[in-house]
């Protein structure tokens, strides 16, 4: 989706390289204010939050974020990360559209929302939350979203067309990551045992020959750009589905999240490891550090 926005550039540049693959390691309608420990924003430059669940791109205006371990964090034009609405540590999170998005995870202090939070939605870029369903049931570590629908991990695998509703569907392999195709029919799933590929909307799997062994992984927009990162910090990229994979940069340390959109200027990675927010506008070629530690 387009996004018209100069991206950011910061000191160090990662220039691509070679490097062998890793192996996996082991609602409240207003601003319930900060607890103690968690910040509001950070300095230019800097991190939010050391816990970063999730990454995303809004299609409406290009805004970078961060789900983190104290919420949803909006990076600046200048560096600086702001919070946005009540502090939930989103350990789930996906963007279903401009200002759309979904979540899961744990209630902050004073946020009205049961324990776990099930799946919850706003519609006002993280301002506000509502329960949407599994209130108290699901805490969903791996989620993602499609013209289809919802497919979510919490212990089992379970797919949703509205998010209200949810049938259970098997996945022989935990997933650490779940990323859906646009349209929603075809899936991948990162595991410790091999990256697995769904063509039916989730409802059967199979191991991908030849893959890498990714952590996180991404879909972008035009249905066959995908884009990962192995435990050793080895990008990835895929330009048939998931089904070939070419390698990128080494970033050095173990991904947190990682989102692929399409902008006017080509593809553009951005990728969240325990180091740094890096972000790629040349398909995945080179990175620059946006924020680190």
């Amino acid at each position: 989706m387009p996004d018209s926005r100069s991206p950011m550039r910061h000191r160090s540049r990662v220039l691509a390289c070679l490097a062998a693959a890793g192996v996996l390691a082991g609602c409240s309608s207003a601003d319930p204010g900060t607890p103690a420990g968690a910040a509001s924003g950070a300095p230019a430059g800097a991190l939010p939050s050391a816990h970063i669940h999730g990454v995303g791109i809004d299609p409406g205006d290009g805004t970078l974020l961060l789900a983190t371990h104290d919420g949803l964090f909006q990076v600046e034009e200048d560096g600086k990360s702001t919070r946005v609405g009540p502090v939930i540590d989103l350990m789930g999170f996906a963007v279903a559209g401009p200002g759309k998005y979904l979540a899961s995870g744990h209630p902050g202090s004073g946020v009205d929302l049961p324990e776990p939070a099930g799946l919850i939605e706003t519609t006002d870029g993280g301002r506000t939350w509502r329960p949407v369903s599994r209130q108290g049931e699901s805490d969903f570590h791996a989620l993602t979203v499609s013209q289809a629908g919802v497919l979510a991990y919490d212990g089992a695998l379970w797919r949703s067309t509205s998010g209200e509703e949810w049938a259970e569907v098997a996945i022989p392999f935990e997933p650490a990551a779940l990323a859906a195709s646009p349209d929603g029919q075809q899936a991948l799933a990162t595991t410790q045992q091999g990256l697995l590929r769904s063509s039916d909307a989730g409802s059967s799997w199979s191991e991908v020959d030849g893959a890498p062994l990714l952590q996180v992984v991404d879909w972008a927009p035009d249905g066959a750009t995908v884009a990962g990162v192995d435990p050793a910090g080895q990008v990835w990229m895929s330009a048939d589905s998931g089904m070939n994979w070419q390698e990128g940069p080494q970033l050095d340390s173990a991904p947190q999240a990682v989102d692929v959109s399409v902008t006017d200027a080509g593809t553009r990675v951005v990728v969240v490891t325990t180091d740094a927010l890096l972000e790629s506008m040349d398909s995945g070629g080179s990175f620059d550090v946006l924020l680190e530690n």
